[in-house]
């Protein structure tokens, strides 16, 4: 006979995502249902948007940046005042299908210049600092699955932290699958069929689900055709990994992928023009690989980065920590369009432009408009967004 301690200790690895409290299961079922999937794309250290989504009409902008602007004649041109930058070509053709949006001038109150502290900020959705777990944990505990939300990357960003149980982290589809060392498969399934009660009934049930879970993506995995041709690249072959998932359909409601090195203090042109590209690459292929699997029309996809960038370069040809900035979105679901008004460039906070729309109302849309759940209850608040949802 096997006692308790060893069944926990063999199903320790199988476990590591499912370290909630027996009462998650109940919820689950209740609350689980759901066929759209939000895709958060994160901008880690701090994305100038001045740069990105360029005001090119505006005299200010180029006196403040005299060697770092872009250029109007290169400007993709969106509205008689605003542009994106070149490097963002690629999703024009889903600017133009209406089916990107920018929001301007988002920020939050009492901004913090610190990329570790800003960024708690916008993985907890509390400015005040006083919460640990993420915005998205919160939504996992409120639909009550551990499963329903999946960092895809190696370490899981604090915005997947809940309180309850971990979400997972997938480092590549084909780990996303429990490997026990040789020999113990036969006496694991035998725990597993072992009659148990409580909080040991309730590690079964769970490990049992995640079992279900990898088995049917691996499955899938072996069957999914990519409809696109994707880039080089780590980002790019997270972004495949994240419609393989989408694609194998087992409940995905958010999924969170991370493209690093925006933190341009010098030599920003060069730096930020090849990221943005690797952005834009990435999330066309991405888009259309969903299109053409008939999956677009339940994806929208967020992105965000911690702080903005100093309206002046500096002087080694970049720009130091800012505060407000810009966040961008895309899909079928989108209202396409600019949501929010320009930055005044003379009226200025300490150097750097004024939020004027909290990024908690970006969130709150995305929670109650895209994916059907309480905002307020996730967000702890009422937070008005732009709207930028179809």
């Amino acid at each position: 006979m096997t006692n308790r301690r060893d069944f926990l200790k063999l199903s320790a690895l199988a476990a590591a995502a499912t370290t909630g409290m027996p009462g998650f299961l109940a919820r689950a079922a209740a609350q689980a249902g759901g066929s759209k999937t939000l895709v958060v794309i994160q901008l880690t250290g701090g994305n100038d948007g001045l740069n990105t989504l360029v005001p090119y009409s505006n005299g200010a902008y180029y006196a403040a940046r005299p060697t770092i602007a872009i250029p109007r004649k290169d400007v993709l041109t969106l509205t008689p005042d605003l542009g994106m930058h070149p490097a963002l070509r690629p999703l024009m053709g889903l600017w133009d299908s209406g089916r990107m949006a920018w929001m301007e001038n988002v920020g939050y109150p009492n901004p913090n210049r610190s990329h570790f502290a800003s960024m708690a900020i916008w993985h907890t959705a509390d400015p005040s600092q006083a919460q640990s777990d993420g915005w998205i944990g919160r939504l996992a505990e409120k639909i009550g699955d551990p499963f329903c939300a999946s960092n895809i990357g190696a370490a899981t960003p604090q915005a997947l932290r809940a309180s309850e149980f971990s979400l997972p982290s997938i480092d590549t589809v084909e780990n996303f699958q429990l490997k026990l060392p040789q020999g113990l498969g036969g006496a694991f399934g035998d725990m597993l069929d072992a009659a148990r009660s409580g909080e040991a009934a309730f590690l079964t049930q769970a490990t049992r689900q995640m079992m279900k879970n990898t088995a049917r993506v691996q499955a899938n995995a072996q069957k999914y055709r990519s409809g696109a041709t994707y880039p080089d690249g780590k980002f790019a072959a997270q972004l495949r990994d994240t419609a393989r998932l989408i694609a194998a359909g087992v409940g995905q409601r958010v999924l969170y992928v991370s493209l690093g090195g925006f933190d341009t203090h010098a030599g920003q042109r060069a730096e930020q023009d090849e990221l943005l590209g690797t952005l834009a690459s990435g999330l066309a292929a991405f888009h259309a690989d969903l299109e053409r699997q008939g999956l677009a029309e339940n994806v929208v996809v967020m992105g965000f980065s911690e702080f903005g960038r100093r309206v002046a370069e500096n002087g080694s040809a970049g720009t130091d920590h800012g505060k407000g900035s810009v966040m961008f979105a895309l899909g079928q679901g989108v209202r396409g369009g600019i949501h929010g008004s320009s930055p005044d460039l003379e009226d200025l906070s300490d150097g750097d432009i004024k939020y004027r729309q909290d990024f908690r109302g970006v969130y709150a849309e995305a929670l109650s408009g895209w994916l059907g759940l309480n905002a307020r209850e996730i967000l702890n608040g009422d937070f008005r967004g732009p709207g930028w949802l179809a």
